[in-house]
């Protein structure tokens, strides 16, 4: 597939769950000439047989979602999901992402050996998410098997928002190695894939440093947060804009990943009281235990995105201190432009 086909700025818009990227921002990013990403983390939330029929809920949100992006795209950009390895529903929303006609599939969380052979000879573009040369290297091998390698790969560096591919040790001693580096040592492994750096990216400045350690483009999540498109809630939106780096903390997700996220009642509440036990369970995570996890990460991300900050999760990135107000899709794509096309 034509990489640049209709994908002409690459600047990627990474995928946020719950809720958080859906149709609304996606489009908007597409229609600037971008990559738009659609999460399909428990992206059936809002319908009403969500926690009885969760795979059919999940898979009708997405197709809506997909629907939405690509006219509000106006056929520019490119429109891709992100999905998460360690879910459940990860084979059927990936299959009904393709069917819907994305353009990529974006994978983390997790290993995607299988990936190549999800979307077997289909047309459409595929990316992991790594964050390591070793990583990137293990899924090169196994894919290989599939007679497919990455049309391009999303390197993660240790500053990113949400789950992290990274210790929870080297994290707090910030010991962990420097996304330049990693984009340099996945860069080397083949020339012919496109390498797209995520995580500590804020603005044109960042977005040269990176293309100078050998990035094709790059990924940037938590900054489209504060766009007006965005299709979180306008109290998510806040608890953004008024977070600073000092607020965020490590935690250990009941995904079984560490991750970054914004020191929050909910999060305090943990600490106090050890656990806060599901009060229903939907089976959105392959690794998460119900009778044992701390607390439902998938009530915890829905509260966050309808607002409620007593109960909600709320993933940042690292440079969430330095977004100062709202803005537009197209104002935040015009000035991150600048980092790759300067006037």
């Amino acid at each position: 597939m034509n990489m640049y086909k209709k994908w002409q700025v690459p600047i990627i818009q990474g995928g946020m769950g719950v809720g958080i990227s859906m149709g609304s921002l996606a489009g908007a990013v597409a229609r600037e000439g971008g990559m738009g990403v659609i999460s399909t983390a428990v992206i059936g939330f809002r319908e009403e047989d969500a926690w009885t029929h969760p795979v059919e809920a999940g898979i009708r949100a997405l197709k809506e979602e997909i629907r939405k992006a690509r006219e509000i795209s106006e056929g520019k950009g490119a429109i891709a999901i992100n999905a998460m390895v360690v879910t459940t529903e990860y084979k059927e929303l990936v299959n009904a992402a393709i069917e819907a006609g994305v353009d990529a599939v974006i994978s983390g969380a997790g290993l995607p050996l299988e990936l190549p052979e999800i979307a077997g000879d289909r047309d459409v573009m595929l990316a992991p998410v790594v964050s390591s040369g070793r990583a990137a290297r293990l899924i090169g091998r196994a894919w290989k098997r599939h007679g497919r390698k990455p049309d391009f790969i999303v390197v993660e560096g240790s500053d990113a928002g949400g789950h992290l591919g990274f210790s929870e040790d080297d994290l707090l001693a910030h010991e962990t190695q420097s996304l330049e580096d990693i984009v340099k040592d996945v860069a080397a492994l083949d020339p012919e894939i496109p390498v797209f750096a995520a995580g500590s990216v804020f603005d044109a400045k960042d977005i040269r440093r990176m293309t100078a350690a050998g990035a094709e483009g790059v990924q940037i999540a938590t900054r489209f947060i504060a766009t007006e498109e965005c299709d979180a809630s306008p109290e998510f939106k806040k608890v953004i804009l008024d977070a600073q780096e000092k607020d965020l903390r490590i935690i250990q997700s009941p995904v079984g990943l560490p991750g970054r996220a914004v020191d929050s009642p909910l999060l305090q509440r943990v600490d106090r009281e050890g656990r806060i036990a599901p009060k229903r369970c939907r089976n959105c995570i392959q690794s998460c235990d119900p009778s044992s996890t701390k607390y439902c990460i998938s009530q915890a991300l829905i509260q966050a995105f309808h607002g409620n900050w007593e109960e909600g999760l709320f993933f940042s990135g690292a440079n969430v201190g330095r977004i100062h107000g709202m803005t537009t899709v197209k104002e935040l794509m015009d000035e991150l432009k600048q980092g790759i096309c300067p006037e």
